[in-house]
């Protein structure tokens, strides 16, 4: 199994609106709606303002029209741009798994045979860049990069992939949607990554805990080190590796509780109804498995 972790160029900046205009069209936007998205998308302009503190005057470039793109910032950016590639899929969908969350654009390849799958991820760069061709889509195939996933003990087969002369990339890590994922996924990466998070919050903790309140620490706690463990816990709570984590949050509980060192966290994590890490990565399996039930086999 492998992944073609694909490297869109500006793509809220690439999007043409004849095109966009059209897509709407076909996703049964017509008349009056259509004519509001074409004001919406027209007769814009933009210019860039240097401030200049020495002279406390501005440096500004002219005014220019704004021909492609969509507006950033705006509640109907991000929703123009999930229409505009919504058709990507369609075109992949027979020979891989693609995966499209905003402009992160990864395709899923499976092959148990090694010729079969060379041949898998050729086509699909080759259908992924006449999408781009025919969307006038940029894609950066020199940032663009291949993983395969195996076992830590499996010999790694020696892959390489050309794509308009152009060498793709062979990563053993990547970063996808803000968690780092290596080629055996192990999680090693991720957590290696969210250590020095939790190491600062912990001493920015033990800095403050004289001069505020237990409620003020537990705020505190909840914004700067459960929102980091709790980031993709469902996938990385598994392995050997969190047990750096679960260190790193009793330390934290105890500072907290003003405890020395080597105090026990049992009691502490009770007082201050925070979940231990593997608790909270049990209760985030069981939610899963309750939102998502409809997806597994009832006995």
């Amino acid at each position: 199994m492998g992944g073609i972790f694909c490297d869109l160029e500006k793509p809220f900046d690439s999007i043409n609106h004849d095109i966009l205009i059209s897509k709407l069209n076909f996703y049964a936007a017509e008349g009056k709606t259509l004519l509001w998205f074409k004001s919406y998308l027209s007769n814009r302009y933009q210019r860039v303002i240097l401030n200049n503190n020495v002279n406390c005057q501005n440096l500004s470039s002219t005014w220019q029209k704004i021909t492609q793109g969509v507006p950033q910032g705006s509640i109907l950016g991000p929703l123009l741009f999930l229409i505009y590639i919504n058709d990507l899929p369609k075109i992949i969908n027979d020979i891989a798994i693609p995966i499209l969350f905003a402009d992160d654009t990864t395709i899923l390849i499976t092959s148990p045979n090694k010729s079969n799958f060379e041949q898998t991820v050729t086509i699909a760069l080759n259908l992924l860049n006449e999408w781009c061709n025919t969307n006038l889509f940029p894609t950066n195939f020199d940032k663009t990069h291949f993983m395969q996933f195996t076992t830590k003990n499996k010999p790694k087969p020696f892959l390489q992939f050309a794509h308009l002369h152009k060498q793709i990339s062979f990563a053993f890590n990547t970063k996808f949607l803000g968690i780092h994922i290596n080629d055996t996924i192990n999680w090693k990466n991720h957590i290696e990554y969210i250590l020095p998070k939790l190491s600062t919050a912990c001493h920015a903790m033990r800095i403050i805990k004289p001069y505020m309140s237990l409620e003020t620490l537990k705020i505190v706690y909840h914004s700067t080190v459960n929102s980091v463990i709790s980031y993709g816990l469902l996938f990385w709570g598994i392995s050997p590796h969190s047990k750096k984590i679960f260190r790193m949050q009793k330390r934290i509980v105890r500072i907290i509780m003003g405890c020395r060192r080597l105090a026990s966290c049992r009691n502490l994590f009770k007082n201050l109804k925070i979940p231990p890490l593997i608790s909270q990565y049990i209760f985030s399996i069981a939610m899963f498995v309750i939102k998502h039930k409809h997806q597994f086999t009832l006995n």
